[in-house]
Order: C-alpha cells, then sequence, then structure tokens
C-alpha cells in the first residue's frame, strides 16, 4: 500500500517524526518565562547544547543536496561550495569569544552599542530579515526538490501532458550525450529546442505528486508551532535529534551506492580521473585554486555578518562553551561533507551526466537505492533539516523583530506584550519564506548568493571588532552601496525585459573544443580509444558557452521559437560586467574565471569604502568606543552576577587592560593570545590538515 508514492512504512516514520517535533516544542514551553529564555535560552547552554546549535546551523541536511548536487556537475571540486569554510574554523576560535563578551542580544545591538546611533541597528534588522527570508526560501526549495523524486506518480497515472514531458527528457538526454562525445560536430535545431526546456527546469524524467505550495504551508506551519511553544531551546534539542539524522543520511547512500557500482574500484572506471580532483575538476570546472582561494576571501570577510552568530555564541553559559560548541560543531561539519561529495560522485556513475535538474541528485539516489524504511529516515532527516534550520531561523529574526524594530516604536510594554510579538513574527516570517521559494529555481545559484550577501554586513562587524577608527557614517555609505552592489543589481536587471534581454547582457562566453592529455579510462578501452587503462591519450573536450553575465544562463523567450529574442535568467552579475566595461576581455573567461571574479570583487568592494569613508570623517565619541573595547577584553564570570560587577569595573577604569593590546597606542584591537588562544587555534589548524589529508585519501580509494 502506497501513499502519495511512498509505502506505508515510510509513512508511518514521517507521521511519528511529526508528532515527536510537536511534543519537543510542548514539552519546553513551560521554561519560556522571558524574552532571555525564548531568545538566549536564558544564556545557560552548555557545550553539548552549543555543539548542536553550532553543527545544526552549520549543517542542515539541504546543504547535502547542494553539495550533492554540485559535485555532479563540477566534481570533488564541486564540494568547496560547503567545505570552503574548513579554513575558517581556527577563526571560529576567536569569534565566538567576542560575541559571547560584547553580552547583547542580537547583531543589531552591536551597531547602538558601537556607534551610540540607533540607524544602523534599524538598517541591520530590516536586511537581515530580508537576506533570511531568502534563505528559509532557499531550506523550501532545497527540501522540496529533495523529496519531489521520492513521492513520483506511476506512469500510468500521467497525463497526456506529462508524457511528452517526460519523453522530451528521454530525447534531449540522449542527443546531448552525442553532442558531447562529437565535440566537433554541429549543434542541431532539435538539440537547441529541448536544450532550451533543459535550461529553464521544464523537463523532468518523472512526475511528483509533491506540489510546492502544499508542501511549503504544512512543514512551515510545523516549525512555526514548535518554535512558538518552545523558543530557542526547543530548536537545540531538534538539532540534537537532526545532528544523529544528519549523520545517518549522509552515511547511508555510500554503501549502497558503492555495492550498485562495483566498489571504489568501479566507482574510478566509471568516471575520468578529473572528477576526483579537489582544486578543479575538468576544464570546464568553476573550482580552480584561484577560485577556492576567492570563495575562502569573501567567507573569511564576511562569515561573521549572520545573526546567528550573536544569537548561538551569546546563548552559551561561558566563553569555553562558545568555543567549543563552534569548533566541534563545524569540523563535524566537514566529514559529513565529505560524504556528500561521495554521495555526488556516486550519483554520476549511476546516473551519467544528463540529470535535467541536478538540484535533485540526492533525491534520486534515495529513489535508487535505498529500500522501503530507510526511505522513510532519509525523508525525516530532509525535513527535519529544514524544521531545524527553520527553527533557529525564525527565533533568531523574531528577536530580531522585537528587540530593534517593535520595541524602539512601542517602548514600555509589558515582556509578555512583547513574547506574544515575538512569537507571532515567527509564522509572518516563514509565510513570506514561503513567497519567495516560489519565484526561485537553483539551488547552486541560491548557495553563491547567500555567500556573496554575507559581505554587506560581516566587512563592517569584523573591522568594528578590530579597529576602533571605524565610524557609523562609513558603514552607512558602506552598506547602502554594496547592498546596491550584490542584491539590488542583481535581481533588479532580471526584472526589466528591456535589460534582460539587451543583447550585450545576454552576451556568451565564447565555445571551445580544447585537446589535453590524459590516463585512459575503463570506458575509452571499451571504446577502443585506448589499448589499456592508464594509458596517456589525447582527449577532446567540447566547452559549450555559458552566460556572461547571468547566473542561470540565456534561453529564448519563447523556447518553442529559436528565433524569438534571448532573455537572461537567474541574477545578473554586475562585477563581471564592470570588468567588461574596463576593457577586460570576460568573453574569454572560463567558468572559473567568472567565479573569481565575481569574489574577488565582492570582497574588495566594501572593504575599499570603509577605510577610505571612516579616514574622511569624524571619529566615533572616545568614552563610547573605550567602553565597547574594555567590555570586548573583560572574560566571561562563572555567574551572571559577578559578570556584571566585572564589566562594571572595567567601565569605571576602561584603559586597564590595554596592555593586552598587541599594537599598543595604536586603533588596531588585536590583542595578545593567553595559553588557551595559541592551543585552541593551532590545534584547529592542524585538525584543517587532517581533514583535508582524508578528503584526498577517500577520493583516491581504489584509484
Amino acid at each position: 500500500m502506497t501513499l502519495f508514492g511512498l509505502h506505508w512504512i515510510d509513512s508511518l516514520i514521517l507521521i511519528a517524526y511529526v508528532i515527536a517535533i510537536l511534543f519537543i516544542g510542548k514539552a519546553h514551553s513551560g521554561g519560556v518565562k522571558g524574552e532571555s529564555d525564548f531568545f538566549l535560552g536564558g544564556r545557560s547552554l552548555g557545550k553539548w547544547f552549543q555543539f548542536f546549535l553550532s553543527f545544526g546551523n552549520m549543517t542542515d541536511p539541504g546543504q547535502a543536496t547542494t553539495t550533492a548536487s554540485s559535485v555532479y556537475r563540477q566534481g570533488a571540486g564541486g564540494a568547496w561550495l560547503a567545505l570552503i569554510t574548513l579554513f575558517l574554523t581556527p577563526y571560529y576560535w576567536f569569534t565566538n569569544v567576542w560575541f559571547r563578551r560584547v553580552r547583547l542580544t542580537t547583531m543589531a545591538d552591536l551597531f547602538e552599542d558601537r556607534f551610540g546611533r540607533r540607524f544602523l541597528a534599524t538598517l541591520y534588522a530590516i536586511t537581515t530579515i530580508l537576506m533570511a527570508i531568502v534563505g528559509i526560501a532557499g531550506g523550501n526549495v532545497v527540501a522540496l526538490k529533495t523529496l519531489q523524486p521520492l513521492m513520483t506518480k506511476p506512469t500510468s497515472a500521467y497525463t497526456v501532458t506529462e508524457q511528452q514531458m517526460v519523453a522530451d527528457y528521454q530525447e534531449f538526454a540522449a542527443l546531448r550525450h552525442e553532442h558531447l562525445a562529437h565535440p566537433t560536430t554541429p549543434t542541431t535545431p532539435r538539440y537547441e529546442l529541448l536544450k532550451g526546456y533543459y535550461d529553464r527546469g521544464e523537463l523532468q524524467p518523472y512526475v511528483s505528486y509533491l506540489n510546492p505550495v502544499v508542501f511549503y504551508i504544512v512543514s512551515s506551519l510545523l516549525v512555526a508551532t514548535f518554535v512558538m511553544l518552545g523558543g530557542l531551546k526547543a530548536s537545540a534539542v531538534v538539532d540534537a535529534v537532526q545532528a544523529v539524522l544528519v549523520i545517518t543520511i549522509s552515511l547511508v547512500l555510500i554503501p549502497f551506492g558503492l555495492a550498485k557500482i562495483g566498489g571504489v574500484s568501479g566507482l574510478h572506471a566509471k568516471l575520468p580521473a578529473a572528477m576526483f580532483n579537489v582544486f578543479g575538476g575538468d576544464h570546464a570546472s568553476e573550482y580552480t585554486w584561484y577560485s577556492i582561494g576567492a570563495l575562502l576571501l569573501v567567507q573569511f570577510v564576511g562569515i561573521v555578518g549572520s545573526q546567528a552568530s550573536m544569537t548561538i555564541a551569546g546563548s552559551a553559559k561561558n566563553e569555553y562553551a562558545a568555543r567549543i560548541g563552534a569548533v566541534t560543531g563545524g569540523f563535524s561539519k566537514r566529514f559529513v561533507t565529505i560524504a556528500w561529495c561521495f554521495c555526488g560522485l556516486i550519483a554520476v556513475a549511476l546516473f551519467g551526466p544528463n540529470l535535467s535538474d541536478p538540484d535533485q541528485t540526492w533525491g534520486l539516489l534515495t529513489q535508487a537505492l535505498l529500500p522501503v524504511g530507510l526511505i522513510g529516515v532519509m525523508i525525516v532527516g530532509i525535513l527535519g533539516g529544514k524544521l531545524a534550520l527553520l527553527g533557529a531561523g525564525s527565533v533568531v529574526l523574531s528577536g530580531l523583530v522585537v528587540k530593534n524594530l517593535y520595541e524602539p516604536v512601542f517602548p514600555g510594554r509589558t515582556e509578555k506584550h512583547y513574547m506574544l510579538v515575538a512569537r507571532l513574527t515567527v509564522p509572518l516570517i516563514l509565510a513570506l519564506g514561503i513567497g519567495v521559494a516560489l519565484y526561485l529555481h537553483s539551488v547552486i545559484a541560491l548557495l553563491k548568493f547567500a555567500i556573496v550577501l554575507l559581505v554587506i554586513w560581516g566587512v563592517p562587524i569584523t573591522l568594528m571588532f578590530l579597529w576602533r577608527r571605524l565610524t557609523e557614517l562609513a558603514v552607512r555609505v558602506q552598506v547602502v552601496a554594496t547592498l546596491i552592489f550584490v542584491a539590488v543589481i542583481p535581481w533588479g536587471v532580471p526584472a526589466l525585459p528591456m535589460l534582460a534581454r539587451s543583447a550585450e547582457l545576454t552576451a556568451m562566453t565564447r565555445e571551445r573544443v580544447i585537446t589535453f592529455e590524459a590516463k585512459a579510462s575503463a570506458a575509452d578501452v571499451a571504446q577502443g580509444r585506448a589499448t589499456h587503462e592508464g594509458e596517456h591519450i589525447t582527449k577532446t573536450q567540447r566547452i559549450e558557452p555559458v552566460s556572461l553575465y547571468f547566473e542561470d544562463g540565456v534561453v529564448h523567450v519563447n523556447p518553442k521559437d529559436l528565433n524569438s529574442p534571448k532573455t537572461g535568467i537567474g541574477l545578473f552579475r554586475v562585477e563581471v560586467y564592470l570588468l567588461k566595461l574596463l576593457g577586460v576581455d570576460v568573453a574569454g573567461f572560463g567558468p572559473a574565471g567568472l567565479l573569481t571574479t565575481r569574489y574577488v570583487v565582492d570582497a574588495a568592494f566594501p572593504i575599499l569604502i570603509l577605510v577610505v569613508v571612516s579616514l574622511l570623517t569624524l571619529p566615533t565619541d572616545p568614552a563610547r568606543v573605550a567602553r565597547f573595547y574594555v567590555r570586548l577584553k573583560t572574560p566571561v564570570a562563572p555567574t551572571l552576577e559577578q559578570d556584571a560587577l566585572d564589566v562594571e569595573q572595567g567601565y569605571a577604569n576602561p584603559t586597564h587592560l590595554d596592555h593586552m593590546k598587541l599594537f599598543p597606542h595604536s586603533n588596531w584591537e588585536f590583542t595578545k593570545w593567553n595559553r588557551m588562544d595559541a592551543l585552541g587555534f593551532f590545534g584547529c589548524c592542524a585538525f584543517v590538515g587532517v581533514i583535508l589529508l582524508f578528503f584526498k585519501g577517500i577520493l583516491a580509494l581504489g584509484g
């Protein structure tokens, strides 16, 4: 017996999970006495809860989908979208101490506390809420695309239109295989026609029962219910459950997949060696050493911009719990990321390179490999990841709404009143996330966009902790300029047909046919191109044109008419267009060059504005700045009462800790390390090396 394509056992597992989530919310509702309990768990969460919150915040199963999808497209190098923050883990050893020591509730409070003016706090709250809604929408899309292949209609239930769509997909897959296998053969009109449908996401190899609107509404209502009941602590418990599920679903596909393709040796036999290259795949890959470096740069300057940084670290009962939770959660994520990468490689071996929607890689693997029962576990793992991510995220956002938007306008109300507003904010935010989700398509493009968005606030927050000379006006100018540059223009250009259909903006990179030396694979031997595996042969590869300026490509306005105008879809790459205006031949760039351009420009742009404008404007009130930095240097005491006393003593003599500065009598606030700082940092660095060696070793198995 099946229910919407699911076996009754899998359906029962799903129902049991939903009941458990509601029970967790109800069980923790009695512990929510006020705003501190709801938003920060009473600042009482120890290292285990910190681990689960950090791991859950960094490792939602949606990233399994996006990583497997990226690896399916790019090879092992595609894992860097999720793995790049490995190099930032030693940085977390310090940043979580910063956020715990400022002793604030929201990131927006940080701006008001540092500069003494409310404008930036309000602007941060508004823009972060809008950006986070995009993130919530992304969680919806990822979960939908993963679960859709698991709830498919039988072919006997297809309509005539659905039958034609599936037939067109199968024809396109065959034509594309032929097109790539013969690089010098011209493309056919039929291939171009079907490719237009493919690029729009309108070809699928199956039809799903899962309706996007119904799925988004039902799952969001579930999130709203348990968060409104239990607040952050309920989210932490859900994250703890989810940590076990994430590890399970990250590993369970691998043995079934390897058994089906002949083990790791079979995996290497079915895939070209370039697919196992950590630093870039084939010549069409986005991930080379320089594009990975650019990705690391933009992550480094932007990673602290998330409100979750303040919420998670601020909820810790002490600095040690904040530190340990961050780095252990971070390193645990890297191991499951390697498992996701392996699943992406297995998908290429199983399905070939022509899936209509690579974002559905994870769901298709589940459908093809797992037996009844384990499919149910996978569903609750993916759905639970969405619930955990949206649960903690909605608590964070409700804090911004209440503390930085509502309370300043309606001051003096009771705490009960503000708690009611916080709870009502949760379903409103989730509803807005549904609306945006219905507009989004590519989860990979969304992930790249989310990385860029972090620089808007991440850069000024980083400098706020490190540089006394930073001014409020500089942050205002930088935030508005960067917001326009990385968000408004990229979203606005595709929405204006006059620009989206412009011949200049719909330009493509030049198609190239390249030859290169490589070792022969089993497939090469089978096709007569070599006498034995490992033989050095010359290969030819067609690198198809890609859109220069639009993230999701360029398609015909009327997909049935190849003579109709072309239009760009997806986000506009303003950074690449800027280089073109400066005379750079961007049409000769490969995918890695386009990615590098985007991230380097996006990292440098806000830093330049902040430094220049700060030096040209009057400094912030020295007394206020001194209070901020003495608090930042004052360790968190074992009790809240002692901590408040220590801070007051620091305010009375704000220069008494200046001997800790690495550069005395300067505006730079780098501090000398103590024994724990040094041991933690270098220990984290060593473990980064261990994980990289482990990653390389895993990819080499069977090769």
